[in-house]
């Protein structure tokens, strides 16, 4: 796939199916673009469970933040990634190893997060993946 431009129906497919999203790297800091894109998602009605191993354990906009993907509970649609672009293939790896666990079906990479080997390997395991987009944005265009 081209990650260069994706289809709106692409994203809007995504978007609609989804009703769980993991968000990895989330932030306590409610200036910080993962703190409003989480807040956002569920004012959407979206259930969202945050990764961050620095705040596990505590609560991040009323919800309960993890440790990693791994310890979040099934079912996550999406994993919204908001870690540097090397860092997402680490992030793209654990979802491929628990996309049956978690029936994850896709792996969404911020703005400013790419990463074409993350984004081979996830296709290659079934995976769609949107890089270097926004789904607060991509929602509101939709």
């Amino acid at each position: 796939m081209n990650h260069d431009d994706y289809d709106n129906a692409y994203i809007a497919g995504i978007l609609k199916q989804a009703r769980t999203i993991a968000v990895v790297g989330a932030s306590a800091n409610p200036f910080r673009p993962s703190y409003g894109v989480a807040q956002f998602l569920l004012s959407k009605g979206y259930t969202v469970h945050l990764v961050n191993p620095g705040q596990a354990g505590r609560e991040i906009l009323g919800q309960t933040v993890y440790a990693t993907l791994a310890d979040v509970p099934p079912t996550v649609d999406v994993v919204d990634v908001f870690r540097n672009s090397e860092a997402a293939l680490e992030v793209t790896r654990a979802a491929i190893r628990l996309k049956d666990q978690l029936q994850i079906k896709a792996v969404w990479m911020q703005i400013g997060v790419r990463n074409d080997v993350a984004a081979a390997e996830a296709e290659a395991a079934g995976l769609k993946v949107v890089m270097d987009r926004c789904p607060k944005i991509e929602y509101a265009w939709l």
